[in-house]
């Protein structure tokens, strides 16, 4: 196991207090810069969701770009989504931050967060998440999906008029993807596959909710389904191929709270799904585990967890280092467990000395990809190669890669 390098440290104590961070190129330097995100309390994010009071932007030497919106004393919760990206919404080359706030749909300039533009809502819960897809056969995603906690969801159009609505079992983050090559986004909502009317193509059988969705070539194009598969999470863990068809699932986890899928071992064939099952929700001997199925849904291995924990997320990480191996990253594991990489036998690659919640993006460069572990009061950096924040080389901009413009609580996502 090699030690993470540190890169630098960033006091948060004089920013608005925040609890959730978005990543992008703000300023056209090439280099990510956060937006620290404040939501609003007082409400029961199990069911209704959070719009935005504050947004602070923030490079990676700690100097404060600007702020918008009015700070809270008390803010929000991590129960659920905060509904804001990243993303050049309006085509001009330029990122902006998109949020709900005040109750209105909010489009402000990456660079100065200058309001650029505001929009009406179409209902008073539709802003649980902000999703982003292409539902006009443009040259990119450019309609935005917005839904309330888990019941109804809204497509709108370039001019914010509703172009479709569904109602549904939707899940926690449906997923766009264009499933069949026809030059437009379908959308996995929950349960269901909805073309870019809206109309419901298939559906899956699955208990509960949609937890996460993961669109994947299990099989390196050799299956009989062809092309890709989407693994979702939820009452049980099932891959399907794009046309609905069940290819495997796997039962044996009470409930499928994450979902990571990656080339783990090179001893497996295709790719392997790495998963988190939340075995005992809350109290005393709350816990959950780890465990790793091959692209037929079978058992690999199952982490035999002792101590108490059961808010563990973990996501793919590609390009941390030169193995050319993608990894497991498991934070907010609790019982002492300090975020981690996890190689596809769990083992440690890398043991970061803090604890708080974890992004992963290449901050710095295309090559490797860079870990933030934040806080209340602090953010770190870390990587695997040595990093200089004061020596940054100058870059053309970085445009928003679709898992930056996804970003939510429930990471699922393509590879």
């Amino acid at each position: 196991m090699k030690k993470p390098f540190f890169v630098t440290k960033i006091d948060k104590t004089k920013m608005p207090e925040s609890n959730r961070i978005i990543l992008g190129d703000l300023n056209g330097d090439g280099v990510l810069e956060m937006v620290l995100l404040q939501a609003d309390s007082g409400i029961d994010d199990r069911y209704v969701p959070h719009q935005i009071t504050c947004l602070t932007a923030v490079d990676v030497k700690g100097n404060i770009l600007w702020q918008a919106g009015e700070p809270m004393k008390e803010i929000g919760g991590t129960g659920s989504d905060f509904p804001a990206q990243i993303y050049d919404i309006d085509g001009d080359g330029e990122n902006e931050v998109i949020c709900v706030m005040d109750k209105k749909f909010k489009v402000f300039e990456g660079k100065t967060g200058k309001l650029k533009k505001e929009y009406e809502l179409p209902h008073e819960h539709a802003h649980d998440c902000i999703i982003l897809a292409n539902l006009s056969g443009a040259d990119k995603p450019k309609n935005v999906v917005l839904k309330d906690r888990y019941n109804k969801m809204w497509a709108m159009n370039y001019d914010f008029s509703v172009m479709w609505t569904h109602d549904g079992n939707l899940g926690h983050f449906p997923y766009p993807y264009d499933i069949n090559g026809d030059g437009y986004d379908e959308i996995m909502a929950g349960y269901d596959m909805l073309d870019r009317f809206g109309n419901v193509l298939w559906s899956v059988e699955q208990t509960e909710h949609a937890d996460c969705i993961f669109v994947a070539d299990m099989y390196g194009g050799d299956s009989a389904s062809g092309g890709v598969q989407i693994v979702i999470g939820g009452g049980t863990t099932g891959v399907y191929d794009a046309k609905g068809n069940e290819l495997c699932r796997y039962d044996g986890a009470v409930e499928t709270q994450h979902v990571a899928i990656g080339k783990f071992r090179n001893d497996i064939d295709g790719l392997q799904i790495a998963c988190l099952d939340r075995i005992v929700r809350g109290g005393p001997t709350a816990r959950d585990a780890m465990f790793l199925l091959n692209n037929k849904a079978e058992l690999v291995w199952k982490e035999d967890r002792k101590c108490v924990g059961w808010l563990t997320i973990l996501e793919t990480i590609q390009n941390w280092d030169d193995s050319g191996m993608d990894y497991i990253l498991a934070f907010r594991r609790g019982g002492d467990i300090m975020p981690t990489i996890y190689d596809g036998s769990m083992n440690e690659v890398a043991v970061f000395p803090i604890d708080g919640y974890v992004l992963h993006a290449p901050i710095f460069d295309d090559k490797y990809e860079d870990v933030i572990i934040f806080n209340k009061e602090e953010i770190h950096i870390f990587s695997s190669v040595e990093r200089d924040v004061n020596a940054l080389p100058k870059k053309s901009p970085t445009a928003q890669p679709k898992r930056l413009y996804c970003a939510t609580l429930y990471p699922g996502g393509e590879i």
